[in-house]
């Protein structure tokens, strides 16, 4: 054990300590920074609102799961502290250019992260963030996920691309792309074998898709699938694994491996979904009879249960094996294909009950998520789509205009072919149409693989015509809405002619964008 950890372990055992006296039982601070990071002691906000005070002062979500008997084990949140005294580091950001990092923690007395610090770090360059912080004292903190049985190593989500505001504070949470992932296969105090849990997240019905799989909870330690029973985590998508499903998505579901369960044995139509811009996502499961899955708008009112009954008896469901490693943005053996947005999450010890989970609810509305309007791209603004790493412009192989012309890149001119517009296809998405051709760039065939192309074909309406556009440092990348994969130049070649393809986030910049008229 690191003195760091000897350091923040003491303070935790005093503040419970000092909790149990006044009352509190149950609740714990956790404080300090980590040894290795650069970051100083939390700083304090000036001229914090009042209400911001009374709500740092007020229970978070983990004082709230201690008092209903079902300790947190596992608490994430780049956003806010989950326990009312919790003045320790949310999360740590790296910058590409040189491989420094800090850690991001709370600004006090508010108890939200001090993103203004990410900001001057991260200043003229790209961040992304490598460790989210366990805030309870269990300390799980989850690190980027290693190769697994489907999927490749992951690499961490860039930092300031996915800006909020709660409480009326810019903050950060964590958006995944294809090939984001977070991971700890050596943890402490999760639930292991039948033991019940509980696990919640805060999501976003705006940014997913039908890929495996958006998951936070519980999961293998071996990073493969091991078999039916051995996870336990909430997966958020629009992925129909047993049919029929109830609309579109996106729905609450349960990875118990080997499925995605709506409900029951795995299909359930009358779980019709959440798509509010913030969603609160709960699983719970008591290990040998019964699970529960419930959803609500995390801004407003209170939780539907879309399921609540018997464990999947199509074997080895009843009891769970859950074997205890925590995930975040992946499935059990790493299948790292899936967008998701994470903005707070919680692992309990026990099965909560259902006024726990209403307070819970009720905290969470009370937080007042609320997203950042975006002014770019505007609408109707012709521009250039350029390669940050070759400074070559995206365009239609020589400029064609067929349904099926593949995409290039070739040397920047004054030509319409290299001209874009974006228009809202509605809940943060673009289509992007050629000025030229009057066709839109496509996903070829829908693909969901890394290496798919990209080409011009008429508008159809669908998500693989649709393309989200987010932030990384000043720069862009261009993520399609269907498969969660990033516009890329082949191989990072910088000659005419080099195809623009789609692949999972590297965090590189032949795959960064710049978006000029």
């Amino acid at each position: 054990m690191h003195v760091s950890d000897i350091s923040r372990r003491l303070i935790l055992v005093i503040s419970a300590a000092l909790l149990v006296v006044s009352g509190l039982a149950g609740s714990a601070l956790a404080g300090g920074f980590s040894a290795a990071s650069a970051a100083p002691a939390a700083s304090a906000a000036p001229a914090a609102s009042a209400a911001s005070a009374a709500s740092a002062a007020s229970a978070r979500p983990c004082d709230i799961y201690a008092a209903g008997g079902t300790p947190c084990v596992a608490a994430y949140s780049p956003v806010r502290a989950l326990y009312r005294n919790y003045q320790g580091p949310l999360y740590r950001v790296t910058r590409v250019s040189d491989g420094r990092e800090t850690d991001i923690g709370v600004r006090w007395p508010t108890g939200y992260a001090d993103a203004a610090r990410q900001d001057a770090f991260c200043a003229g360059t790209v961040c992304t963030i490598t460790r989210l912080y366990d805030q309870s004292p269990e300390r799980n903190d989850l690190g980027i996920e290693p190769i697994g049985g489907n999927g490749s190593a992951d690499v961490g989500a860039i930092a300031n691309a996915l800006p909020v505001t709660v409480d009326g504070h810019q903050v950060y949470g964590v958006s995944v792309q294809a090939g984001v992932g977070y991971r700890n296969d050596v943890t402490r105090g999760v639930p292991t074998g039948s033991q019940p849990q509980g696990a919640y997240m805060v999501t976003s019905g705006q940014h997913t898709d039908a890929s495996c799989c958006f998951d936070f909870g519980n999961a293998e330690t071996s990073n493969t699938d091991t078999g039916n029973g051995h996870m336990d985590a909430v997966y958020f998508g629009n992925l129909c694994w047993f049919t029929p499903c109830g609309g579109t998505g996106p729905w609450v579901e349960a990875d118990m491996e080997n499925g995605l369960f709506s409900g029951g044995n795995g299909s359930d139509p009358a779980n019709k979904g959440n798509s509010s811009p913030f969603v609160t996502a709960m699983l719970k499961n008591n290990g040998t009879t019964t699970y529960a899955l419930e959803d609500g708008n995390a801004d407003a009112g209170g939780l539907t249960t879309e399921y609540a009954g018997p464990l999947p008896d199509i074997g080895g469901y009843t009891p769970m094996h859950q074997e205890g490693s925590v995930l975040l943005g992946t499935g059990g053996d790493d299948s790292n294909g899936s967008d998701g947005s994470f903005f707070e999450g919680v692992i309990t010890a026990g099965y909560p009950s259902t006024a726990t989970d209403n307070a819970i609810q009720a905290n969470i509305v009370a937080a007042g998520y609320r997203q950042v309007p975006s002014s770019f791209p505007v609408a109707g603004t012709q521009y250039s789509i350029s390669n940050v790493n070759s400074g070559t412009a995206v365009q239609p192989d020589n400029c064609a205009t067929a349904n099926g012309t593949g995409m290039e890149l070739w040397t920047t001119g004054a030509t319409d072919c290299q001209r874009w517009t974006f228009a809202s296809a509605g809940n943060g998405h673009y289509i992007i149409t050629n000025v030229n051709s009057g066709t839109v760039l496509d996903s070829v065939n829908c693909g969901i693989f890394d290496g798919t192309l990209t080409d011009l074909w008429t508008s159809l309406g669908n998500n693989c015509q649709e393309w989200d556009v987010t932030k990384v440092g000043g720069h862009y990348t261009i993520s399609n809405v269907g498969n969660g994969m990033v516009l890329d130049a082949l191989d990072c070649e910088k000659a005419n002619g080099t195809v623009v393809r789609q692949w999972a986030q590297l965090d590189n910049t032949c795959q960064q964008w710049d978006i000029t008229s």
